[in-house]
């Protein structure tokens, strides 16, 4: 398992649309599992949970965001997990790190493009 953390500032909406852009045209495997929507006051939640196949690992990765946002004040945490093959101890999760890495560069690069 690998976490990333970021507070930015943004347009809700438009850095949603941006990062599940970035996510699914990554990796010709990546698919969008399923997603949650929700907002309370003037507080919205977005919660997408994606998977890839990872050629290194032989076996597929979630990737799993979640983006809190009020007005153009961003949170953004990605977790991804299941890159290992190990029954008892995680053994090679470089698949898992990459997923993440992706997703990193994306942010990074909205954070330039917004500045």
């Amino acid at each position: 398992m690998a976490k990333f953390e970021k507070r930015l500032k943004g347009d809700f909406e438009e850095f949603l649309d941006y990062i599940d852009h970035k996510i699914r045209t990554g990796s010709i495997s990546s698919s969008f599992e399923d997603g949650l929507d929700a907002q309370v006051n003037d507080s919205r939640i977005a919660t997408r949970v994606y998977e890839r196949y990872s050629m290194v690992g032989g076996n597929r990765v979630s990737l799993n965001v979640t983006v809190l946002g009020e007005a153009d004040d961003l949170f953004v945490s990605a977790i991804s997990s299941g890159g290992s093959r190990g029954v008892f101890f995680k053994v090679n999760t470089i698949g898992e790190d990459t997923f993440l890495y992706k997703l990193e560069d994306a942010i990074e690069d909205y954070i330039q493009m917004t500045i």
